[in-house]
């Protein structure tokens, strides 16, 4: 029949947008071969332009490993952050996340955002440019070597410092607070020499592409460079486009970052400040994003503080947006921002009151039944009656053979004389979709349920069941609840319904299990409310016949 036609062309084409979307992400483009053989080379300086003064390095061109020689990093802890940070540039090359494991098997593990060697290269750089000033090339001394945040200390500090013969010397320092990912970067010139001096001081992020081992293959999400401007608002820039179109623009009151699924680094510069925002892509497999200050010219005897913010961590959304405006949106829930806000929102709340994820999403599914509950009433109504009406159509089907015309209209006739809407079954699927594919970006996009885990065998709801246990209940439950509805009259049509169960619950099983979660729940709630009312309808059937 034709509107069960629609409800499954309508539930095909939102499981297959998702697979397909998850599909084009993970299969749409081959990695880079560059990735893979990469050696570990010095970071490429920014670019340059004839306004800038000179730079060390070539733009596009990196110092070999042999003219840096390594050097002992420089270890840094506090409750949130484990870090290694290079005298060479006072360049943040190792970070780990320790409130995340990389697995929920190995909790011991913590997770490694930023890391100096391919594959997975991830670094945070900053430099000055100017004569005779200091680039992240340059070497830094520090009083220790290793700093860790004490109990009942809130701000651990880390200097470094560069010194010039001709009387310049400069100051890196890293300000990390207790309980939080943001750290304050402050690079100080003093000019002690007997001329001015112009400088400007810049930041960026370096990365290769990104490949999680542990990630399956039908769950993938951007990663790349992303900036805000008041102007463009959040533009996201995929690695492999910055070497056909490079950013290269002044943005007040912006930020810059490097992303990936759950997490992030971004350098947020000072409010009111204008930085050229720029992209580069090296010849080594590598991408970077960067911001450059105006010049600043500073007398014999000054100094001048170059401050920024600098966010290493989880993309934590009422974090983020406290940052700075639009931090909050690599939290990308896509076309459906709309819909999936609000979900997150009522997940959190729940999740605040009970504490667990999963049930946070069961309860959440019944309140969204609740709020559709007479639309689904007066659908599952409609069906109830062409169910018992199903035997007259196919008998009219008898009789007009194919002239659809008035076969069409001796069914219009009944649907009309026994007040059937033939389009109402259609109704509670296309309140379903736009809510199942916010709640998938949801549980895809929100570090807060990583990992999450619910009860028994479901230790991570944001991954797929491991023993296929919830999308085996999901089929069962989707049979039973077809078993309710007006039985198709074409046998090739019965038959492909008969096999949706089957396909369905093969897609669902690479689908998040929180996802699944929902669903199941929906469906047993939908089988509920429907099996009442139709039995209601048969009784009303029933009194009318006799």
């Amino acid at each position: 029949m034709d509107n069960q036609r629609l409800i499954l062309f309508v539930a095909l084409a939102a499981v297959l947008f998702l697979l397909y979307e998850s599909w084009m992400q993970d299969y749409g483009r081959p990695p880079s071969p560059a990735v893979a053989q990469e050696q570990t080379q010095g970071p490429a300086a920014i670019p340059a332009t004839t306004e800038l003064p000179s730079v060390p390095t070539n733009p596009g061109e990196s110092r070999s490993a042999e003219a840096l020689p390594e050097v002992t990093p420089i270890r840094v802890e506090t409750d949130r952050l484990r870090l290694e940070i290079s005298p060479r540039g006072g360049t943040i090359m190792s970070a780990w996340l320790l409130d995340y494991a990389v697995n929920p098997d190995h909790p011991e593990d913590r997770f490694q955002l930023l890391k100096p060697v391919p594959p997975n290269l991830f670094i945070v750089q900053s430099g000055l440019i100017g004569d005779q000033l200091p680039t992240h090339e340059a070497l830094f001394s520090s009083p220790r070597t290793h700093y860790e945040l004490q109990p009942g200390v809130d701000r651990l500090e880390i200097a470094l410092e560069w010194t010039h013969e001709a009387g310049i010397v400069v100051k890196k320092i890293y300000t990390l607070t207790r309980g939080s990912y943001l750290i304050e970067v402050r690079q100080v010139i003093e000019n002690h020499g007997p001329s001015p001096i112009t400088a400007r001081a810049y930041s960026q992020l370096q990365r290769t592409e990104y490949h999680d081992p542990n990630e399956t293959r039908f769950i993938s999400t951007f990663t790349g460079a992303v900036y805000y401007s008041p102007e463009d608002k959040y533009k996201k820039i995929k690695l492999e486009d910055i070497p056909k179109a490079k950013l290269d623009r002044p943005v007040t009151d912006g930020w810059i970052a490097m992303m990936q699924h759950y997490f992030l680094a971004a350098w947020v510069p000072p409010r009111g400040s204008q930085e050229t925002f720029y992209t580069k892509a090296l010849n080594n497999g590598r991408y970077i994003i960067g911001k450059y200050s105006t010049a600043i010219s500073i007398a014999p005897g000054a100094t001048q503080d170059f401050s920024d913010r600098l966010f290493i961590g989880p993309k934590l959304q009422n974090t983020l947006e406290k940052i700075a405006p639009g931090l909050d949106l690599v939290v990308d829930y896509g076309w459906l921002t709309v819909i999936a806000k609000p979900i997150f929102w009522l997940l959190s709340w729940i999740h605040a009151v009970i504490g667990n994820w999963g049930w946070a999403i069961i309860i959440m599914t019944i309140l969204i039944k609740l709020a559709f509950y007479k639309l689904s009433e007066s659908s599952y109504r409609s069906m109830a009656h062409l169910r018992q009406v199903m035997p007259r159509i196919q008998a009219l089907k008898d009789r007009y053979g194919d002239d659809k015309q008035r076969l069409n209209q001796a069914m219009m006739e009944i649907y009309q004389t026994e007040k059937i809407n033939p389009l109402g079954g259609c109704l509670p699927i296309l309140v379903q979709i736009p809510v199942f594919i916010a709640l998938y970006w949801v549980l895809l996009e929100s570090v807060e349920m990583r990992q999450a885990p619910f009860m028994l065998w479901l230790n991570n709801l944001s991954a797929p069941d491991p023993y296929y246990i919830l999308p085996l209940i999901m089929g069962v439950s989707m049979f039973v609840q077809q078993k309710l509805n007006p039985p198709p009259p074409d046998p090739i049509q019965a038959k492909i319904f008969m096999v949706m169960p089957v396909i369905f619950t093969v897609f669902f099983a690479f689908f998040p299990s929180g996802l699944v979660l929902y669903w199941t729940v929906n469906n047993l709630l939908s089988i509920a409310q429907q099996w009442k009312i139709t039995r209601d309808i048969e009784r009303e059937m029933a009194k009318r016949r006799h």
